[in-house]
């Protein structure tokens, strides 16, 4: 693989989307690509159409990548763009039944959202908050960190939106707050009544569930988020078993 000294190396001037591979299918392909064309008119970089990322070539390169023995059944393709490169790589999906099982659990970060960046607001390769916060998550046996803004504000999951649940209702961080708009969020405020909202963390003791989403984990119940412990989880499951009954 030849990549070109860029200004996404040089700079983080480069965007990229993660697929969840299910039985071979691309979940929220046209999602993913129309959110990746969003980023390249951002970062004034080429679009998908002039790229051939299209689901056509996606497909492509998946037989090839099945071909020489790759397993596509559960697992991730990663979609990487800048002004001079363009990139796929496939890896395993490192959510697993356990993690369903147990629920998530989840502290504050220290690190706060800048809500006035535009770069907030896409999936660009500048990362590194919350791949750092990530893995001191992981350094002190957490699963996810969550962010707040300059305001206090709760806004997203290191890799991960997050909703919470009052009486069988949807609540979610609003976009405004400076979070990245996943494809997971999108299908759940499209696909039921979700409503967008600022949440401190103060307000957790008005909920009885929460739950994180991306889209490789899909629905990933929460535990536990700094000291509060959710004990149900009705909704949770119910929309988890709905979303696996979609990509099957």
């Amino acid at each position: 693989m030849n990549i070109n000294f860029d200004e996404c190396y040089q700079f983080g001037l480069g965007a990229f989307e993660t697929i969840a591979i299910e039985h071979g299918h691309p979940v929220f392909l046209s999602k993913h690509l129309a959110r990746l064309d969003r980023a390249a008119d951002f970062l004034g970089l080429n679009s998908c159409a002039v790229r051939n990322i299209n689901p056509d070539a996606i497909t492509s390169y998946l037989n090839e990548q099945e071909e020489n023995g790759t397993s596509l059944s559960h697992c991730a393709l990663k979609i990487m763009i800048s002004k001079e490169n363009t990139i796929y790589h496939i890896r395993s999906n490192p959510y697993a039944p356990v993690h369903y099982e147990k629920g998530f659990v989840m502290d504050f970060s220290s690190v706060m959202r800048n809500e006035s960046s535009p770069l907030t607001y896409h999936k660009t390769m500048n990362y590194g908050d919350c791949i750092l916060e990530k893995r001191l998550a992981a350094r002190q046996g957490m699963n996810e960190r969550i962010f707040q803004n300059s305001k206090g504000e709760i806004c997203e999951g290191t890799v991960s939106n997050i909703f919470f649940v009052r009486d069988q209702k949807l609540f979610t961080p609003k976009i405004s707050c400076g979070l990245l708009p996943g494809i997971l969020r999108e299908y759940l405020c499209e696909s039921f009544h979700v409503e967008e909202t600022v949440i401190l963390p103060s307000d957790l003791d008005q909920y009885q569930e929460c739950f994180v989403t991306n889209s490789l984990m899909g629905i990933m119940p929460v535990k536990k988020l700094a000291g509060h412990n959710f004990s149900k989880r009705d909704m949770s499951d119910q929309l988890l078993d709905a979303y696996k009954q979609l990509i099957l």
